[in-house]
Formats: structure tokens, C-alpha cells, sequence
């Protein structure tokens, strides 16, 4: 068994990981989950957690929010910390703007979880066809999804995400990463 270690800004990246990983991953990985609180914490302390872990064959994965910095800073400052921490090959994903991006590229997901039940019309609207451009994504679904909490929504929704068919880019780009990741064995 190999270990597939996640670096998660927040415990809703992980809750919906955990429903998401089963449909990609082979029998072969250990998904494991490292929860920092906030983004602040993650950058901080990421270094060290890199450079102790020591597992062979491990491999892993760096998550966080765009909120609004600018992705390709965050990205590019997150490799180079991977790089510098001896682990050049972790794959280093930004969810734009934030991780509720995801949902709003499967309303139908949303719609099946917490409801309401007419949401999956609402895909083919302009602002849902590209969910990653919404700065205010969290808002956005709470607005739409009165019932939506951050923690819960994440296990809730996960649970219907279509790995296929998802509007959010960066929602995709996790996706078809984690899969080369663990195809590169």
C-alpha cells in the first residue's frame, strides 16, 4: 500500500476528499489527511511537515483556496516550498477562489444533497458555467443553498460530485492531477 498524503488549508477540503478520492483512487493508496487551520497555518508549518515525512514512496498533495491572491503567485511560492523541502514531485493544486467552487460546477450534486431541488436548471445560467470566476463562491451557494454549512455541506455534497462532468476548472485540474499522480507508479 502506498501513501497518498493531502496538505488541506481546512477540514471541509478533507470531508469532501473523502468522498471524492474513492471514485479515483486505485485499491493500491492510503489516502491521508493533514488539516492545518487556515491558509496562514498551512504555508507556515508546511515546510516541516514536508521535510519530516519520511515514508517511502509517498507521494503528495498540496490544496488550498485562491481566495484573492493571485493563483499562479500561490501556486508558484507552494512549489517552490515543496522543491526546497525535497518533495519537487507533489502536485500543488489551488481551488479558484475557493473550495465551494467545486459545488457550484455540479449544482445537480447540491441539489441531491442539501436542496433546493430545481438548482441543476440553474447550471446553463452565465455565472454557473464557470463557477471558478466567482470571488464569493461561499456566499454564492449559501444564497442559492440556504442549507449549506461549510463542514457538513462538504461530506453532504461530495458524496453526488461528478468526477466527469464538474463546470469548475480547478475542481478538474484536482482531479486529473491526483490521477496522474498515483498513474506515475
Amino acid at each position: 500500500m502506498s501513501e497518498l498524503v493531502f496538505f488541506l488549508e481546512e477540514p471541509s477540503a478533507k470531508e469532501m476528499l473523502k468522498s471524492v478520492l474513492p471514485k479515483i483512487l486505485p485499491d493500491t493508496y492510503i489516502p491521508i489527511y493533514v488539516v492545518f487551520e487556515g491558509k496562514q497555518d498551512l504555508e507556515k508549518r508546511l515546510p516541516g511537515k514536508l521535510k519530516a515525512w519520511k515514508s517511502h514512496g509517498a507521494k503528495f498533495v498540496v490544496m488550498r483556496d485562491q481566495d484573492s491572491g493571485c493563483c499562479f503567485i500561490i501556486k508558484s511560492n507552494l512549489v517552490n516550498e515543496c522543491r526546497n523541502s525535497g518533495k519537487p514531485d507533489a502536485l500543488v493544486r489551488i481551488a479558484c477562489h475557493e473550495l465551494e467552487s467545486f459545488y457550484l460546477g455540479d449544482l445537480a450534486a447540491v441539489a441531491k444533497s442539501i436542496g433546493p431541488n430545481n438548482l441543476a436548471e440553474k447550471q446553463n445560467r452565465a455565472k454557473f458555467r464557470d463557477p471558478d470566476k466567482l470571488s464569493n463562491a461561499s456566499q454564492e451557494l449559501k444564497r442559492i443553498a440556504p442549507n449549506y454549512q461549510k463542514i457538513s455541506g462538504s461530506r453532504d455534497i461530495s458524496k453526488y460530485l461528478d468526477i466527469t462532468n464538474n463546470r469548475s476548472k480547478s475542481f478538474n485540474a484536482l482531479i486529473s492531477g491526483v490521477k496522474r499522480l498515483v498513474d506515475e507508479s
